[in-house]
């Protein structure tokens, strides 16, 4: 019988393969890990396919297909304004990733900037902020004392320029985080706000004008655009101000010699952040990803919490699991949900799962990691590691009920096969699965 969730229009991803499995024979893969890397969608695929062909280097190029690339990169940069609500004069500067245009944001601060950050970040908002003036503060255990926290940080920051740096979905538990809030708060002590948007994004719609936002960072492979390209939208003066991120052709406007020295004049848009060919494909990818979800916001969100409502009720009628959660008390989220199992190691679990059910589910501390040992020790678990189950545009009904169907079995009678640590890892001992043959 077909379900009626599965009956809403989301843009279609490209189907996975069929995984072997150990115990014999093959199952559809259940992909329930789109938190760290989503599936192409098939729109961005032929996207891509079309423009293959077409595909040159960007900028200063007299050819057809220069010309047709620069255009493709240039219209992305309107894309990304659009799907983030950017304001007029607002920068798009292209990077690899979440983590890239996070560290670009960090080493464009003025000096002397005062940062504000929770500790249970992902470590890509966590770790490029470095010096005296970083206020890395406990995340406390509801909404209303969060903004508290960062109301009181500010406050306490020696007079000059501040920035707030806050993720808009935890990749941990998929909570929200009171965003507005804490931008009104900020916006009180004179305070930029940076949005680590990867989590976030690919689940909800976000605009910097009505978040009251300075800075957006988000990643195409969160965005099922896995061609490695992401962007960092925002005020364009700290930007333009800051020294190039990286230094080479595309960021300069000219070089001149005088005797051993080099007189170099940068940029001063966003190619000031972007030197090298750039990734033209990526960036594409991301743009028409971008653009589909944004016609589709409704089902994509509907689809996500029927199957959401679906997996936590489920998962609470498992034996011995307890599920990790930043807040007390509900709190909206997007489909991330991450748990202990009492009496069994996170990474055998996830290997029991892939290997004998064709399930992928993430194990680990999920680059958060001192997020995941606090949550984990607050469910009085002694472990630093936990599972993550993360949905989107391919997971099924049928994804969701196999997983706690494995999950019932495991804990009542553990595994068909035999593990083994290997490489720090967990892994059948004989593996008999075949790799594709493009790996044979």
């Amino acid at each position: 019988m077909t379900l009626a969730l599965d009956r809403v229009t989301t843009p279609a991803v490209t189907v996975a393969a069929a995984v072997p499995l150990v115990t014999g024979g093959q199952l559809d893969y259940a992909n329930l890990d789109h938190a760290a890397s989503a599936p192409c969608l098939e729109p961005v695929r032929r996207a891509v396919e079309e423009f293959l062909p077409h595909y040159a280097s960007v900028h200063r190029g007299a050819g057809f297909a220069s010309q047709v690339s620069t255009k493709v990169y240039e219209r992305t940069r309107d894309v990304l304004r659009r799907f983030t609500g950017a304001r007029t004069g607002d920068a798009v500067v292209f990077t690899r990733n979440t983590t890239d245009a996070l560290n670009l944001l960090a080493r464009s601060l003025p000096r002397h900037t005062s940062v504000v950050v929770f500790d249970t970040e992902h470590h890509a908002a966590l770790l490029p902020w470095r010096g005296p003036h970083v206020r890395r503060i406990a995340l406390p255990n509801t909404r209303l004392a969060a903004v508290s926290a960062v109301d009181s940080a500010l406050a306490a920051c020696p007079e000059g320029p501040r920035l707030v740096v806050v993720t808009g979905a935890s990749n941990v538990t998929g909570e929200l985080l009171p965003v507005a809030e804490i931008a009104a708060v900020a916006r009180r002590h004179g305070a930029r706000i940076a949005l680590d948007g990867a989590q976030l994004a690919p689940h909800r719609p976000i605009s910097l004008r009505e978040l009251d936002v300075d800075y957006v960072a988000l990643s195409g492979h969160k965005l099922y655009a896995p061609y490695g390209a992401g962007a960092l939208v925002g005020r364009a003066d700290w930007l333009r101000a800051a020294d190039p991120y990286l230094a080479g052709g595309g960021a300069t406007k000219s070089v001149r010699r005088d005797g051993d020295r080099l007189g170099v004049a940068w940029q001063t848009g966003a190619e000031r952040h972007e030197a090298g060919s750039p990734n033209t494909v990526g960036v594409y990818a991301l743009g028409v990803a971008c653009e589909q979800l944004a016609a589709s916001w409704d089902a994509v969100i509907a689809h996500e919490q029927r199957l959401l409502e679906r997996l936590t009720r489920g998962l609470a009628a498992v034996p011995g699991l307890a599920e990790l959660r930043l807040f007390d008390g509900a709190a909206e989220r997007v489909g991330t949900v991450s748990f202990v199992l009492d009496g069994f190691d996170p990474g055998w679990v996830a290997a029991v799962l892939s290997a004998e059910y064709g399930i992928g589910v993430r194990d680990g501390a999920f680059c958060a990691h001192v997020a995941t040992r606090r949550l984990v020790a607050r469910t009085g678990g002694e472990g630093q590691q936990a599972l993550r189950v993360s949905l989107g545009l391919g997971t099924t009904a049928e994804h969701v009920d196999r997983l706690l169907t494995a999950l019932r079995q495991i804990v009542a009678r553990g595994a068909r096969w035999t593990y083994a640590v290997a490489d720090g890892r967990w892994v059948p001992s004989p593996d008999p699965r075949p790799l594709p043959d493009f790996l044979a």
